[in-house]
């Protein structure tokens, strides 16, 4: 889908919405109240825009599940703009760590969603598909629940991005994921709440692709996340964009 299908969409990418949210990176350990306020109330937007773009209409009234919720920092974006919102989240302790409670949290696997087929709206995952075992199988369960006619967003941070390795580095993580986990801990004395192999895996742009491609849905847009509009083209690239669109978003629509 081109830009022209998306304006909403693609008018919220902005140059300066980019450096805002790269800037913001920096307070994920430090400060997180200050990131994922900021990314909630960003992902909120986009999702908004998108489903204005796609389905014509607000996300008032709609059912809507986010997959790996964490600490629950959208909820509350989510229910101001009049959706019903449910939370999934297999880590109990994200959400007490933060001291955050929501009404509507449940504890789950991604893999094996705990609702009935056709039951939300909209169905998205933030950042969660790199931390998963079998992400795609994750993807599979979110078209499951979600209604006919309705919208799975999924995005994920690309291995080869820059922030491939999360805490581990800018660049420690293209000598191996083994090393930048090792490098943390021998530097930091601790391992990194986000793990190669435990916790943290490595995912392409390209198996990404592969899977909205083959899915019995229709694609709706590949777009980098962070990217200004300007950027989008870098999806269409093999190789090159397993290292600059650093996070996809896929967005299905789900046969009526």
């Amino acid at each position: 889908m081109s830009i022209s299908h998306l304006p909403r969409t693609a008018r919220r990418a902005t140059l300066r919405r980019s450096f805002g949210l790269l800037n913001q990176f920096r307070f994920e350990q430090t400060q997180p109240d200050l990131f994922y306020s900021h990314l909630a109330r960003d992902t909120r937007e986009l999702i908004e825009a998108l489903h204005k773009d796609i389905n014509h209409a607000p996300l008032h009234g709609l059912r809507i599940l986010d997959v790996g919720g964490g600490p629950g920092y959208s909820a509350t974006e989510f229910e101001n703009a009049g959706a019903t919102y449910i939370s999934l989240e297999p880590d109990v302790g994200e959400m007490a760590a933060a001291g955050i409670t929501i009404a509507n949290a449940v504890r789950g696997d991604g893999m094996d969603l705990p609702f009935r087929t056709d039951s939300f709206n909209v169905v998205y995952s933030s950042n969660v598909a790199e931390h998963v075992p079998h992400p795609w199988d994750m993807g599979d369960e979110m078209l499951r629940v979600c209604a006919p006619g309705g919208l799975v967003i999924l995005s994920y941070t690309i291995w080869l991005g820059p922030f491939g390795g999360h805490e581990t580095g800018l660049w420690s993580h293209y000598v191996g994921g083994n090393y930048a986990r090792d490098r943390y801990t021998r530097i930091h004395g601790h391992p990194p709440k986000n793990s190669f192999g435990t916790s943290l895996f490595s995912l392409s742009c390209r198996a990404g692709l592969n899977w909205a491609n083959t899915r019995d849905a229709e694609v709706k847009a590949l777009i980098p996340r962070y990217h200004p509009r300007w950027a989008w083209w870098l999806v269409r690239i093999p190789l090159v964009r397993e290292f600059l669109v650093s996070n996809l978003i896929i967005v299905l629509r789900k046969p009526t």
